[in-house]
């Protein structure tokens, strides 16, 4: 997964993934998209293959960029409709326009197959037992230019004190008012943005669990549990080294390790301490800043691969254990 940041602008402070270039703040999504090198299109060229010196047609397609030839993906089908950057940021235009969005973060990964926009809404909620911890409400609009895969909006609150990150659907269930398009069918712009009445009521059922979490406390033996549930191999292990485990992959026992240390340790500690509030960001804190070979890829896995659905899962769980605390 090295270099998976291809490119990638900010406004405002630096990022907590401390990648890409700054440029003045209040800048427009057309602005943004310029920024981070994104003013490209996607063209679907016919895939041919040579047989005895004759070129024939695959029945398949190539998606490349307009910019430089840039292959991204293959595609089956002619129905496959990409969409482009620009209609993307367009998303944005009319709440940026009205104030109700900052943009804030846009890049592309992986040679420009995924491209994404992060932007801060004005809402946000602090903490019930300790006011100085404020999270704040963004949303992650991504464009992958990749087969099977959908564009995708999700709600993603940030806490400030540390810039622990979380993507949830915008309801209550996963697929509950998931903004997604399949390629299958045009992008329509002005569809996605009215189904963003649910980031409001997704905000306030997090601020509950983040509340709740943060007055249950934890005992140390459910801790220890708690850790080993989310730090738990996905796949049998090869043995290599001290702990058992390859140097390659992440390793249970020293992640657990880790989460014990910071628990009570890690930016923002001191609002809730010895509760499930710190238990749950402890491994959103090691997610997103010390888990994995490099900020790229912390910053790949934390929004679309395994620091995702880990965090995801740290905080069912967390409320599982607050629950029966």
């Amino acid at each position: 997964m090295a270099h998976q940041v291809e490119s990638l602008a900010y406004t405002g402070e630096t990022p907590w993934h401390g990648l890409g270039h700054s440029i003045d703040n209040c800048a427009t999504p057309a602005q943004m998209q310029q920024a981070a090198g994104l003013d490209w299109q996607v063209e679907r060229v016919p895939l041919t293959y040579a047989h005895s010196d004759n070129h024939r047609e695959s029945g398949h397609y190539a998606l490349i960029r307009s910019s430089d030839g840039q292959f991204l993906d293959a595609v089956k089908s002619d129905r496959w409709k990409p969409v482009q950057n620009q209609q993307a940021f367009e998303f944005f235009d009319r709440f940026v326009r009205a104030g109700e969005m900052t943009m804030e973060v846009a890049g592309a990964l992986s040679g420009g197959r995924r491209v994404f926009a992060l932007a801060r809404l004005k809402d946000g909620f602090r903490l019930a037992r300790a006011k100085e911890d404020v999270t704040e409400s963004y949303l992650l609009f991504t464009n992958p230019h990749i087969y099977g895969q959908s564009v995708d909006i999700r709600f993603t609150p940030v806490r400030v004190v540390c810039h622990n990150t979380l993507t949830l659907a915008l309801g209550q269930k996963d697929n509950e008012y998931r903004v997604s398009f399949n390629h299958s069918r045009e992008f329509v712009v002005e569809e996605a943005q009215r189904l963003l009445h649910a980031t409001a009521s997704r905000l306030d059922a997090y601020q509950r669990q983040a509340d709740f979490l943060a007055s249950k406390h934890y005992r140390p033996d459910a801790l220890e549990q708690y850790f080993r549930r989310i730090f738990r191999p996905l796949v049998p292990p090869r043995p290599r080294g001290d702990d058992g485990y390859s140097s390659s992959e992440p390793s249970p026992i020293r992640n657990v390790a880790l989460a014990r240390q910071v628990v009570e340790d890690q930016p923002g500690h001191e609002f809730a301490p010895g509760t499930w509030w710190n238990a749950f960001n402890a491994v959103t804190y090691l997610t997103d800043h010390r888990i994995g070979r490099s900020d790229e890829t912390r910053l790949a896995t934390a929004w679309y691969g395994r620091g995702k659905m880990r965090k995801k899962e740290a905080l069912d769980l967390a409320m599982e254990y607050a629950k029966a605390a």
